[in-house]
């Protein structure tokens, strides 16, 4: 007989305001305090301790309006924020501070978040919703300086980008980007020369999430849509989709307000986790190095963050 789905290991409360994005920060070393980042729609991000289960530090520049992206770059005292307010924040968080250290003004009324990708020490590739509604806009971080601007053939009719995923095949591979747009296909695009490689129709509805393992050279999508690839739904929607670090499983966000588990080899259903009282708008997977240590985290308009641990076994 299968076992129950769990309970959350435990809650964390506080945000008053519904919970968009989560980033976890766990891969330091003793003493070094495991952290969770949260941003919400009321334009603070929370920086969670995961031993306390409190509060830190509460960062606000994006002028109450509401935060949809966290990123760490290169570890927890360099953060990246996207908010509603069109602008994307470079922050420097060391020794205590809680500065933006610069920023970018996308032009983009959407809530494509943007997406990161380690091009060597010190310097990444960003990818974001450009000013024009189907273009996409790769910058160099933390110069900002443009690498191209990837724009679809004439009558395409893509629609807007909804979400965005850079990756390369391994480290000095040329990146590549995948980009779920607004008529319900993912593109692949090739950066250096600026042009799509392949196109893939994969929902009737918007894209408005995707992940991608560069190992196995597979990806996976969410939509409105009450079909989840050949699974179906007690409601229509997913928020967010996300594939754990270790490539073995992966968790959906939503709207019917559950967190569904599958194995990421076969797509196998595991788990359906129960907990929050509202769509769940987000899921993250730690990043501990050792594998009994992991978590999942959950975001939901109820205000509250649920913390798992499920699948831990090597």
């Amino acid at each position: 007989m299968a076992l129950p789905p769990p309970d959350p290991q435990f809650v964390l409360r506080g945000t008053s305001a519904a919970v968009h994005t989560l980033h976890f920060s766990c891969g330091g070393k003793e003493p070094d305090v495991p952290v969770l980042f949260s941003g919400s729609e009321n334009g603070l991000i929370h920086v969670w301790n995961l031993k306390t289960h409190r509060v830190d530090t509460a960062l606000d520049g994006h002028g109450g309006r509401s935060v949809y992206c966290v990123e760490t770059m290169g570890g927890k005292n360099r953060l990246l924020s996207q908010g509603r307010d069109q602008r994307i924040c470079l922050w420097d968080l060391a020794e205590g501070r809680t500065s933006v250290m610069n920023s970018v003004f996308t032009e983009n009324v959407g809530f494509c978040r943007c997406s990161l990708l380690k091009e060597a020490q010190g310097r990444w590739l960003m990818a974001m919703a450009a000013k024009a509604p189907e273009e996409v806009q790769v910058l160099e971080l933390p110069s900002k300086t443009s690498v191209c601007t990837l724009k679809p053939e004439v009558g395409a009719k893509l629609g807007m980008p909804m979400c965005l995923k850079l990756w390369q095949h391994n480290c000095g591979s040329q990146p590549l980007l995948l980009a779920g747009y607004e008529d319900g296909s993912v593109v692949l695009w090739n950066l250096l020369m600026g042009k799509a490689l392949s196109r893939l129709v994969c929902h009737q509805e918007p894209v408005m999430s995707l992940d991608f393992d560069s190992e196995k050279a597979k990806g996976i999508s969410g939509s409105s849509e009450k079909v989840y690839k050949t699974h179906e739904l007690v409601n229509a929607g997913i928020s967010d989709t996300t594939i754990r670090p270790d490539k073995r499983i992966l968790a959906t966000a939503g709207w019917d307000h559950r967190i569904r588990i599958f194995g990421w080899k076969k797509l196998k259903p595991l788990a359906v986790l129960d907990y929050h009282t509202a769509t769940v708008h987000c899921v993250s997977f730690s990043d501990h190095k050792n594998p009994s240590e992991r978590l999942l985290a959950a975001g939901s308009k109820d205000h509250r963050i649920s913390i798992w641990s499920i699948y831990t076994q090597t």
